[in-house]
């Protein structure tokens, strides 16, 4: 889900600066209203605004969590695959815990395993208040560019 040609030590406004990039409001990220606080690739922090990402009881729609988890994911592992390298998202769930209706979110993404072929990462979303509204689990496939070349070989 995410290209990799965002360079490899991108400094959090490098990668906003990135996600937002000439087209990149065609990107997801964008239209929610992601915005990256940090990156690496072992911790990535970024934010989105419940406001325009409910669901029609008023309140932030769990999807809209779940991409939060996995742009923070993807990003992650595209940092730790390197230049010239794609990451995929092969597998997320989410486990939603409370409500919340107005605000900006925190997505904090942490690597719990880094792979030349699996990256996987723990997000934790909060309130403002700091309550934990959702925990989340992304695994992203970081090398598949050179997993394709090999097999084309």
């Amino acid at each position: 889900m995410t290209h990799s040609s965002l360079p490899e030590t991108a400094a959090a406004g490098d990668l906003a600066a990135w996600i937002t990039r000439p087209g990149g409001a065609e990107t997801l990220a964008a239209r929610m209203g992601i915005e990256l606080l940090e990156a690496t690739p072992q911790r990535l922090v970024g934010t989105m605004p419940v406001a325009g990402n409910k669901q029609l009881y008023g309140m932030l729609h769990g999807g809209a969590s779940v991409v939060l988890a996995e742009t923070l994911g993807s990003i992650g592992a595209a940092m730790h695959a390197g230049g010239g390298h794609i990451a995929l998202g092969v597998d997320v769930n989410a486990t939603h815990h409370r409500p919340v209706r107005s605000g900006i979110v925190t997505g904090v993404a942490t690597a719990l395993n880094l792979t030349p072929t699996i990256a996987s990462y723990e997000v934790i979303i909060t309130d403002e208040a700091g309550r934990r509204l959702c925990t989340a689990r992304i695994t992203v496939a970081p090398n598949t560019a050179e997993v394709i070349r090999r097999a084309r070989s």
